[in-house]
């Protein structure tokens, strides 16, 4: 089952028709959050990310699109079905006809529930994906329908039996990864890339930096990182809200430590 504008209809009831934006035209975003024990995590940072977002794509927000309508719209899916899935993506769209230019700017939203089991992994092997860029603009922070360059990036992860890719940008600066945010480890150095390089403004991603700047023991930067960086860090670990952190144990020919990443895993167990 899912929720679609409030209604909590079957899955194979289809929706949304050809006409939609989000499949015309990518004029939609969404957010990806974890639930645990009925608790929707990060609540406050997946809400006040989603209408930042959907003020930049200058979408209309209703006037009850609250925090609590957002929370109370993701448990009603959750509890629409099993109770158990842990894993909801919560989809905007520019609800509207018009070409390029929509005749109007209001929205619908989507919400879907899925179970899904997280598991960290032992050996875990990245590599570089240099076909395709993203371009370092405040478009690129945002979480929109218009993920190509990930969904190829992801292709080419399969096809070559790697468990992620690295992105760039047109600077040749790293970005991400294809589902997630990158952080790099050497010493008590903790960094990460600035949003101006294009990277998605990740909830877990701020709350790590949040968690880190309070922590005397690491020290956090967000600084542009070169491709060359990851082969001179000590450890190298992915983040987004339902992995967590996910530590990378091989890059190329370089093989990393995974100390540092597990007290820093330790350090955010607690949070949501």
């Amino acid at each position: 089952m899912i929720n679609f504008n409030g209604n909590i209809v079957s899955e194979n009831n289809n929706q949304i028709n050809f006409n939609n934006r989000a499949f015309k035209y990518g004029d939609a975003l969404f957010e990806t959050i974890k639930i645990k024990d009925e608790t929707v995590l990060f609540c406050e940072d997946h809400y006040f990310r989603l209408m930042a977002s959907m003020r930049m794509l200058r979408m209309q927000i209703p006037m009850d699109f609250t925090l609590e309508f957002f929370e109370a719209e993701i448990l009603k899916t959750i509890n629409a079905n099993t109770g158990t899935e842990n894993r909801v993506k919560f989809t905007v769209y520019r609800d509207a006809d018009g070409l390029y230019a929509p005749v109007n700017h209001q929205v619908s939203y989507v919400v879907e529930a899925k179970k899904v089991e997280v598991v960290i992994k032992n050996d875990y092997v990245v590599d570089l994906y240099k076909d395709f860029m993203i371009n370092p603009n405040l478009l690129s922070t945002v979480k929109t329908n218009n993920k190509i360059t990930n969904v190829l990036a992801g292709i080419y992860a399969q096809e070559n039996e790697f468990d992620n890719c690295v992105l760039l940008n047109s600077n040749k600066n790293v970005v991400e990864f294809t589902n997630g945010n990158i952080f790099l480890v050497k010493g008590n150095v903790i960094t990460t890339p600035p949003l101006s390089d294009g990277c998605v403004k990740g909830v877990m991603r701020k709350n790590i930096i949040d968690v880190l700047e309070k922590n005397a023991d690491f020290e956090i930067e967000e600084t542009s990182i070169s491709p060359f960086a990851i082969q001179k860090a000590d450890e190298v670990f992915l983040t987004n809200v339902i992995v967590g952190i996910q530590p990378v144990t091989k890059y190329r020919k370089k093989t990393f430590e995974t100390k540092t990443v597990a007290e820093i895993t330790e350090l955010m167990a607690n949070l949501g």
